[in-house]
């Protein structure tokens, strides 16, 4: 078959066209691909130029331009609203517009008098990249066969394209993860790593700005987080009101189409942030996107794990500074025995105010940063009211309307030892900040346990010592001397010897002999410490479960009676501070002029404690020389005849009374009491006259006496008091 002219010149351009869409799978760059096809197009077609023309968002660039008419490429960029629509559609000739349907694209070329030119599209649904022009400054026939070969290679040519773009978007994406790879590691400042990805960011989609934002949960709110890439049009801080859907915030969230781009940085579905980019005439395409996400799917993992990182360094950083300051402070509790050096450190350490009290709200140290000695007194009163007040609560006070303080007990083996105080305004109260409260704690546990096993040396060389001095028979004087002189005691000062007993009453029960000794320890302990803040002149020892007091006579002043009573009240008050209801009782003996006499003294206290606790508990104290009678007839307490005498008058109504309701003992003590008084003693009793005289017969026939006689009465009244005195110990 012979083919003729015109069908040669159509297969040798088909099949020439062919083999350039063939070789244009094989190029990785769009660059590459659209100057091979200009290059052999000329070569093959023997037009006098071929240009490229590309729409980019609403305008249509020159590409790649090969041959003359350079000044038509020159003119480019032409807006898309400017040109003839079909440019980008369908294959266009020279024949087919006139001035009607001309453009600025097609005047371009009637300017530079192109006599023979057509364009061919480059579309592959649902891409249309442009258009490819061909001109020749010479008329050249086009045959109409040749629309229909130009337009499957504009196809293949939007193929090729659209796979070496996507080659080009892989290579950026390793490229990108190469560039994270080497520029995003741990031991980078975040700030560092901020700068670098939104530069990155900015110039891999063509940004004129890009930054990122994270999320502040505390203040809820997005903050810029700099540097940022390019100029800064966006607020430093945006907050999130009621509204939590994030693209109230950020209009072009993951959305296409529009001048601005905005990827979410996302840690188990959790918004940590954003990265945002922003340019003033440019759209953002789908390939922005997708660099944007690849950056943010490393990005948040990055952020999250370089904040964490510098977290724990800043954390270990702070750790060593909390070490060094311990080691201060541990070296303080070992060269001193006061809290003066503690305090120091820690008004340091904290950069504040540093109170610390003993367990009775005394202040034993303090430091004050902005604040006068005249404060003290405030501060203690405020201090002690959280203490008594809020004992369940976090314990925190103001000191005005711009200050707060913190108080925290400072506990050690089981035992209230004192309180920590510390200025804690504008402070956020971290683990690291609770970290350095408990260190200070125990640094001041450490201390208080220090000066609390000293002063329990102290106190058994002390209860030793008085232990030797309250024997009847004194034998090594000068040991005892010098023991008193450890002291710094004068033994040959007058001294009144007293004795302090507890009654613990219904709080412990009487079957358990430990709770009650554990009891008891935890009071004295106590009552020592108030009694030694109260007044250091007092010596004080524990002996046969009681507290023993001397007290120098110059303390007591021109009367007595009014120092015991008060020393009394401060001791029920103390109780009560402690929330006990225990009753706390006093028996006060003689002066001392010597040695010897102690003992003396001592014994006149415990008795003058067991007449208390039988008759005057209500008073709670007793000195033995106001005891009257009962001083006499403690003499005669050991005596055989006074228990004789006792049996002869009262046992009577001991052996009656016992397991009946009827109490004659008792009540023949308070008729005794109110000197015969009928309407007396039956008021107290809360019993009628007529019950009262029936008693009173009944006690006369028991013990065969005459209540009317005052000899009788005398005696009754001599068989109670030695009664008081012999059995109130046993």
């Amino acid at each position: 078959m012979i083919l003729t002219k015109r069908e040669k010149l159509l297969n040798r351009l088909e099949n020439h066209l062919r083999m350039t869409a063939r070789q244009l799978v094989k190029f990785d760059t769009e660059e590459e691909t659209l100057q091979y096809l200009i290059d052999s197009s000329r070569s093959e077609i023997k037009c006098d130029f071929v240009g490229i023309v590309l729409k980019e968002g609403e305008w249509l660039t020159s590409k790649v331009w090969s041959g003359c008419a350079t000044s038509i490429s020159n003119a480019f960029p032409l807006r898309v609203n400017q040109c003839l629509p079909t440019l980008l559609s369908k294959s266009i000739t020279f024949e087919k517009v006139d001035r009607e349907t001309e453009c600025n694209f097609t005047r371009l070329l009637l300017q530079e008098k192109v006599a023979t030119w057509f364009t061919v599209p480059l579309k592959d649904e649902p891409n249309n990249y442009g258009f490819c022009v061909f001109g020749f400054n010479k008329y050249v026939p086009l045959l109409h066969e040749m629309d229909k070969v130009f337009v499957e290679f504009g196809k293949d040519v939007a193929v090729a394209i659209s796979l070496s773009r996507r080659k080009e978007i892989q290579k950026s994406k390793i490229s990108d993860i190469e560039w994270m790879s080497q520029n995003l590691t741990l031991d980078v400042e975040i700030d560092q790593v901020v700068e670098r990805l939104v530069e990155r960011a900015g110039k891999s989609t063509n940004a004129q700005f890009a930054c990122i934002y994270l999320f502040n949960e505390k203040e809820n709110s997005f903050v810029l987080q700099s540097p940022s890439y390019g100029s800064q049009t966006r607020a430093n801080i945006i907050q999130i009101e009621e509204n939590y859907v994030l693209k109230e915030y950020f209009p072009y969230l993951e959305t296409l189409g529009g001048n601005q781009l905005t990827v979410p940085l996302l840690i188990d579905l959790k918004t940590i942030g954003v990265i945002h980019v922003e340019h003033s005439s440019n759209v953002f395409t789908n390939e922005d996107l997708e660099i944007l996400e690849l950056l943010s799917n490393h990005v948040a993992a990055m952020l999250e794990n370089a904040r964490l990182y510098h977290n724990e360094k800043d954390h270990k950083q702070r750790l060593h500074y909390l070490l060094d300051y311990q080691q201060a402070l541990v070296k303080e509790t070992v060269e001193k025995d006061n809290f003066d050096g503690i305090v120091l450190t820690l008004s340091k350490l904290f950069s504040k105010s540093v109170l610390i009290f003993d367990r009775f709200m005394r202040p034993v140290a303090y430091e004050l940063y902005g604040l006068t000695n005249d404060h003290l007194h405030t501060l203690t009163e405020l201090a002690t009211f959280e203490v008594y007040q809020k004992k369940n609560r976090d314990l925190w006070f103001s000191i005005d309307d711009d200050r707060k303080m913190g108080v925290w007990p400072v506990d050690g083996g089981g035992d209230l030892l004192g309180y920590l105080a510390i200025d804690i305004t504008g402070e956020e109260i971290d683990d690291f900040y609770k970290l350095s409260i408990d260190l200070a704690r125990n640094i001041a546990s450490i201390q208080f346990i220090k000066q609390k096993i000293v002063l329990d040396a102290k106190e058994q060389v002390k209860d030793s010592f008085i232990h030797k001095l309250l024997v009847e028979n004194v034998e090594d004087k000068e040991s005892i001397i010098q023991y008193a002189n450890l002291f710094q005691w004068n033994l040959f000062n007058k001294h009144r010897v007293a004795v302090v007993s507890l009654d613990l009453g219904e709080e412990v029960s009487n079957d358990n002999i430990l709770e009650q000794q554990a009891k008891k320890a935890l009071l004295w302990d106590q009552l020592k410490t108030r009694i030694l803040f109260y007044d250091q002149d007092i010596l004080l020892a524990n002996k046969d479960g009681d507290l023993i007091l001397i007290v120098p006579i110059e303390k007591e002043k021109e009367n007595p009676k009014v120092f015991w009573a008060k020393l009394h009240e401060e001791l029920k008050k103390w109780l009560l501070l402690q929330g006990d209801k225990s009753t706390i009782l006093v028996g006060i003996g003689g002066k001392t002029e010597f040695i010897q006499d102690y003992f003396t003294m001592y014994q006149q206290a415990v008795q003058a404690l067991s007449v208390v606790s039988h008759h005057f508990s209500n008073v709670g104290f007793a000195m033995f020389e106001d005891l009257g009678s009962y001083t006499l007839l403690h003499h005669l307490k050991d005596s055989s005849i006074a228990m004789l005498f006792i049996k002869k008058h009262l046992e009577p109504l001991l052996k009656y009374s016992e397991g009946k309701s009827m109490d004659l003992f008792h009540t023949l003590r308070v008729f005794l009491n109110n000197n015969g008084s009928i309407k007396d003693t039956s008021e107290e009793l809360f019993i009628h006259r007529s019950s009262l005289l029936y008693r009173l017969e009944k006690i006369e026939n028991l013990l065969e006496v005459s209540l009317a006689f005052a000899e009788h009465r005398f005696d009754l009244m001599m068989a109670y008091k030695l009664y008081d005195l012999y059995y109130a110990n046993l």
